[in-house]
């Protein structure tokens, strides 16, 4: 007979931690009462009210003053309120994990987002959630979900943010997630299956595949046991679900059985080891009987799984508080896992909240272990470290591209912090021109390529400028593979000559003549543009061989001809600048593009000698339009023909030829 066990069988972080605040306020306060079942084991339950913890059902049964625990589901947000107004000291065993969803589902609908929760609705996790929201669903699956959707096109259309139970199956949260993305037009998914949730499923699939028969440890009332059970009946046809060792008797083995055994979030170490007992007996009957085992006991697993901490040693552990100097780490031993800020993180910019957050799962090594004082110092960053050399080397060697932070800037070249390592780029790997400071790329996220590698000096060398040109270049041959005349680019402008502009349109410059910058007349082409602006070109010829593109800047659509046509007409009056004055008569610009001319004969109702004696140049005057020739661009004007009709008769007709 085979006997294994689970690794992360028993008490996850959340429950371990509200059964610990239930036993130091019994032992801080006396008498105390939970606010419903602490957790969902009725053994555990019966344990606490030896040391005075009691359940309550509802705030009706709280006195004023009293202790009241709120268990690991949570509580309703109205029972919260209603014990503080009755002077309850209240103490918060809330799952970490739990109350990141209320954090979440408040938030949210704050923001008047519509709140999907995919869990069970009886659920008192799921209960205590709903009472954050505004508005909600709670929907069990993927069915419920997609009958929900497409019963009502607009359930697709609101602002919509899910959330999962916190013991929810993964597989199906994933398939809702996907149904939610593919229907929904605006949907924010948080994944707030707890981690540890997700590996006991793992396993536990993993050990059915495996096993003839499955023991599943746990409360009657527990969803995460029951799911557990779920899970393994999936691989295995024997799964025997029981909450103490009595219930054993009921599952019966042979000598040949390979038996997987798991435990829910619920369950403490000393029922497994009561099954353990069980089970000894069992495999001492069997042995007995004359079979050959391969059985090794649950107190020797439970024993392996507390081991002696040594300097050195890497352990895995749960964040159970942040300080501005440490994080405490509850490492499943009686010893308290601390990690000071300064060995967090190798990077000076990073911030301890964008590193870890209550609940979070952390790998660190032991500095220093006090067994006086019951206290373990850890280093995260030195775990870092070690992984991230091996990483750094194979990123080398595959040649990969990979992201890092600018941290200072020296006289060789720049420091890019890489994985938690420091990453030296010499000045001419780094893009920037040689006459211009690097101080620019400081504090900036860039890519780069490793280049060099030698662990026994600490040293790594790379090249952002390796990264820089195989992105340029691979966008050059996108955009000469797919060019074609008339196709319009968004570009850079890059550079300036004063026959024209120089355009980056993806990795390759093209340029604009200083006639296809704009209809009016100009000078140069920094009357109109300037380097860096962003601006919409088009290809008006290229040649592959020689990699010369022309491009256009002025459209059809911002042709002033074309404006001025379309909204005046012969015979309209529009107001005018004088811009040029002649011998003949006088130049008005009608809008900026479009200039129009005055003859002299049209400019007062009498004969002048020159348009000076009328008109200056900048003068704003009312023309009215008498011809535009469409072929030649040409528009005439008249002040005359804006005068009184009176005043117009009055004048005297000049003869033929001087009007000639």
């Amino acid at each position: 007979m085979v006997i294994r066990l689970a690794e992360s069988a028993g008490f996850c972080f959340g429950v371990k931690r509200a059964v610990e605040l239930c036993e130091q306020t019994a032992s801080e306060c006396g008498r105390c009462k939970t606010l419903g079942p602490i957790i969902h084991n009725g053994s555990v339950v019966d344990k606490l009210k030896e040391i005075g913890v009691f359940p309550v059902h509802s705030v009706n049964e709280v006195a004023r003053g009293e202790t009241v625990i709120i268990r690991s589901h949570g509580a309703l947000l109205q029972d919260v309120k209603a014990l503080a107004e009755k002077g309850a000291v209240i103490v918060d065993a809330t799952c970490p994990f739990v109350a990141r969803i209320h954090d979440i589902v408040s938030e949210e609908s704050a923001n008047d987002r519509y709140i999907i929760i995919i869990g069970e609705a009886e659920h008192p996790e799921v209960q205590a959630i709903s009472t954050r929201c505004k508005a909600f669903s709670v929907f069990k699956d993927y069915a419920e979900l997609k009958k929900w959707l497409e019963s009502d096109v607009k359930n697709t259309q609101i602002p919509l943010s899910v959330v999962s139970q916190t013991t929810g199956n993964k597989e199906n949260f994933e398939s809702c997630s996907q149904l939610i993305k593919k229907l929904c037009t605006n949907q924010k998914i948080f994944d707030t299956i707890c981690n540890t949730t997700s590996i006991r499923q793992k396993e536990a699939a993993e050990l059915a595949r495996t096993s003839d028969a499955m023991i599943v440890i746990g409360g009657q009332g527990s969803a995460n046991t029951h799911r557990l059970a779920e899970v393994c009946r999936e691989y295995c046809d024997r799964v025997f679900m029981i909450e103490t060792a009595d219930e054993l008797e009921m599952a019966k083995f042979t000598p040949d059985d390979i038996i997987g055994i798991t435990a829910g979030a619920s369950t403490p170490a000393w029922i497994i080891k009561e099954v353990n007992q069980t089970m000894s007996e069992e495999i001492k009957e069997i042995i007995a009987e004359g079979a050959e085992t391969e059985a090794e006991s649950f107190e020797a697993m439970l024993e392996k799984s507390i081991k002696t901490l040594h300097t050195g040693d890497k352990v895995t552990g749960i964040v159970a508080a942040i300080t501005p100097t440490e994080i405490s780490v509850d490492l499943g031993t009686k010893h308290a896992g601390y990690i000071p800020v300064a060995e967090l993180s190798a990077d000076p910019t990073a911030k301890v909240e964008d590193i870890v957050k209550v609940g979070d799962e952390v790998e660190a090594f032991v500095m220093r272990v006090n067994d006086v004082e019951g206290t373990v110092m850890l280093s995260k960053k030195r775990l870092d470290s070690v992984k991230s050399w091996d990483v750094i080397e194979e990123l080398r060697a595959n040649k990969e591209t990979v992201e890092g932070v600018v941290t200072e800037e020296n006289k060789g070249g720049v420091v890019v912090m890489v994985k938690g390592l420091r990453v030296f780029v010499p000045a001419s790997q780094t893009g920037i021109p040689k006459d211009e400071p690097m101080t620019s790329l400081l504090k900036e996220k860039v890519k780069l390529r490793i280049t060099e590698v030698n662990q026994s000096r600490r040293r790594i060398v790379g090249s952002i400028r390796a990264v820089a040109y195989e992105e340029r270049k691979a966008k050059a041959d996108a955009v000469w593979n797919e060019i074609e005349e008339g196709k319009k680019y968004t570009g850079t402008v890059k550079s300036m000559t004063s026959y024209g502009a120089f355009v980056d349109i993806g990795g390759i410059d093209g340029m604009i003549h200083v006639s296809e910058i704009s209809w009016s007349r100009i000078k140069q082409p920094s009357d109109v543009l300037s380097v860096g602006d962003e601006i919409e070109v088009y290809v008006i010829s290229f040649d592959k061989e020689k990699r010369k593109i022309s491009l256009g800047y002025k459209t059809e659509e911002n042709n002033p001809w074309t404006k001025f046509t379309t909204s005046v007409s012969v015979g309209d009056v529009v107001n005018v600048k004088i811009v040029k004055l002649m011998p003949f008569g006088a130049f008005a610009e009608i809008i900026p593009g479009v200039d129009g001319l005055i003859h002299i004969s049209q400019i007062a109702d009498r004969r002048i000698a020159t348009p000076a004696e009328v008109l200056s140049e900048g003068q704003e005057v009312d023309v009215k339009v008498t011809e535009i020739n469409e072929e030649k661009h040409k528009v005439s004007l008249s002040i005359r023909a804006t005068l009184e009709p009176a005043a117009a008769e009055e004048a005297v007709e000049e003869p033929a030829e001087d009007a000639e």
